[in-house]
């Protein structure tokens, strides 16, 4: 049963980041990577506290790209990791983060809007992610 539910339950890009996540934490490679990742993770969450005495909340892309059909990049680990890059600081520093719908590109693909807030603070995040979602919806149907 183990074997099945985690064979189901995950697609091939998130087996392939266990792995290589369970390899980097294996014997001999813990001090090489995890103490040093944990370090990297307390500089980004300084830059953002930094920038939070400054602002409120912060706006980024949620991709860097607009969004790509389902299955068309599955052959390209790379590109599916570059997928990730706007969001992947806000998940290391532990920060509330979500991205909503903004627009569509012109192929009709779905762009996404990520906004971050300070720790412990999701209420900001969702509050404002509830209104400008209702806001950029009304706009676009006008």
């Amino acid at each position: 049963m183990y074997i099945n539910t985690r064979s189901e339950g995950f697609g091939a890009e998130v087996k392939r980041r266990i792995m290589l996540g369970t390899y980097s934490l294996s014997t001999g490679y813990y001090d090489q990577y995890y103490l040093k990742a944990a370090r990297v993770r307390e500089i980004i969450r300084d830059d953002f506290n930094k920038a939070f005495k400054q602002v409120d909340m912060l706006i980024t892309p949620t991709s860097p790209t607009t969004a790509f059909r389902l299955g068309e990049k599955i052959d390209d680990p790379l590109s599916m990791y570059l997928s990730d890059i706007c969001t992947v600081s806000a998940s290391l520093a532990g920060l509330p983060a979500i991205s909503i719908p903004c627009g569509k590109d012109n192929k009709g693909l779905p762009i996404g809007l990520q906004i971050i807030g300070r720790m412990f603070r999701e209420d900001e995040v969702l509050n404002l992610a509830y209104n400008l979602e209702k806001e950029i919806r009304y706009n676009l149907k006008q």
